[in-house]
């Protein structure tokens, strides 16, 4: 590995890059956008190698990228970023990831911490009561097949429809919670039974709920437009699409391992399996993905529905919650960005990555335009997240992208070895944090110490003005899946 990262040089502050000639079949440079200390971890991990394999893809264009919450995932990195060039360069489904479209929502209150501190257990509690988490683990909500196929095709506006949620949601959801070109007929069966009754759900691993603090303002104008106050008591959640994605993604790898050879591509990973964009499996495939995005952000509608009633239960419903945004992580989207001094339209992978585009654009909701999209990136549990904004120069130079979180810097297994979640438990009590985990292991598996520092990880976007900081926020409660 040290001869790996021997090759990525520092171009400039937070940036390393490897040419395109350090090694066969690059396309693109590659680069990691990380701190020197970051970089020294990420050199004992896949993931820089697997950044230069994505470099690989037939179609890549300008380079691929990293982003400081990078580490090994399944064929690009987690944190990877790739744009590919329509109308043929390739959609690989391991540059979305198995949990597609997962990601956060954040919705605020109007109430300060002091309203609320002495009602925390109860609201863990309830949310708990009221959002199914765990593996595998249903909901109250069952979906035939037809109903299904209006989900995937609909997302958010399913719910809607369905008096789940309120219509004022759909305009701070990235894509209004729906992309077009979603087509249910190209999701197996088997994935339909597998989120039949998962709407509505958390799931377990790295997905949550938390109520947190506005603990520091740094862009008073920024919060203002995003209605954020001091001790402002938020709730984020952080969840996907569930079975059903992991088993789109399932099939389509198999889909496109087979058909490889008729595309005459030869990749450094079958973890990259791809088709072109305008084939037929790529064009089912974007279809299959869109769907399952959909799902995900009706499940996170559902959710937010269902703390909605909860929060109105105990605080009264003039202390509703309301949506803020909602981004998602693990997707493929078409869109224009500069390449060699032109628009071009382009097919960004963003594998464990977010949005983050600058003020002034149309896909920005209307009331944030002129300060640019609110970036949602969760911390650790017991440590801080952040609000962000995008900015111009994330469209410059990393096709509107940044970090989706604190990122990996040990397995779960290792975590579980290292950490007792009884302790863990005890720990976040101490800190004035509430605690509703169904097992001690899953909670271990989560710990603070099995992520890199979200302070540095943020720092590095914010340094090289990819997006600025608006707010620091501190958890008051966690509830995590088992």
């Amino acid at each position: 590995m040290s001869d790996i990262k021997d090759s990525f040089k520092e171009k400039k502050r937070y940036v390393y890059e490897c040419s395109k000639d350090s090694f066969e079949g690059m396309r693109v440079p590659a680069r990691a956008i990380v701190s020197p200390e970051m970089m020294k971890a990420v050199g004992k991990d896949r993931s820089l190698l697997q950044l230069i394999n994505t470099s690989t893809l037939p179609g890549v264009c300008k380079y691929v990228l990293a982003m400081p919450d990078m580490h090994e995932g399944y064929g690009f990195p987690i944190g990877g970023v790739a744009a590919t060039k329509l109308p043929h360069g390739v959609i690989s489904p391991g540059g979305v990831g198995y949990d597609i479209n997962c990601g956060v929502r954040m919705l605020r209150s109007d109430l300060i911490f002091e309203d609320a501190k002495s009602r925390l257990q109860e609201v863990a509690m309830q949310m708990m009561r009221a959002v199914p988490s765990g593996a595998g683990r249903g909901g109250r909500i069952v979906l035939k097949e037809k109903e299904m196929d209006r989900v995937l095709n609909t997302g958010s506006e399913w719910c809607i429809k369905n008096g789940i949620g309120n219509e004022d949601d759909l305009v701070h959801l990235e894509e209004n919670g729906r992309l077009k070109n979603a087509d249910a007929s190209y999701v197996s069966q088997t994935a339909k039974r597998r989120g039949s009754d998962q709407l509505g759900t958390l799931g377990s691993g790295n997905h949550f709920l938390e109520v947190q603090r506005v603990d520091q303002i740094f862009d008073p104008d920024a919060a203002e437009k995003y209605h954020l106050f001091p001790d402002q008591v938020v709730v984020l959640i952080h969840c996907g699409s569930r079975g059903l994605g992991h088993q789109v993604c399932t099939d389509y790898v198999r889909t496109m391992l087979q058909k490889l050879p008729s595309y005459g591509f030869s990749l450094p990973d079958k973890q990259l399996a791809c088709a072109p964009a305008d084939s037929k499996e790529g064009e089912e495939y974007l279809k299959a993905m869109a769907a399952s995005a959909n799902y995900a952000w009706a499940n996170r509608t559902a959710i937010a529905h269902h703390v909605r009633i909860e929060w109105e239960l105990i605080f009264g419903a003039k202390n509703s919650l309301y949506t803020l945004y909602d981004v998602c992580h693990n997707i493929a989207k078409k869109e224009t960005h500069i390449i060699d001094g032109k628009p071009t339209e382009v097919l960004v992978h963003r594998k464990g990555a977010t949005r983050a585009f600058g003020p002034g654009l149309q896909e920005v909701p209307a009331d944030y335009r002129s300060v640019g999209q609110p970036v949602l990136i969760p911390g650790s549990m017991g440590t801080a997240s952040y609000i962000l904004k995008g900015t111009k120069k994330a469209m410059d130079e990393t096709f509107g992208t940044v970090c989706h979180g604190a990122g990996r810097a040990m397995s779960r297994s290792e975590a579980k070895r290292r950490v007792s979640g009884q302790e863990l438990r005890n720990r976040l009590n101490a800190k004035g944090i509430v605690v509703e985990c169904f097992s001690n292991k899953g909670l271990a598996e989560e710990a603070p110490e099995a992520y890199k520092d979200i302070e540095q990880v943020v720092d590095v976007v914010h340094n090289l003005a990819l997006a600025t900081k608006v707010a620091r926020l501190k958890p008051i409660a966690v509830i995590k899946g088992g």
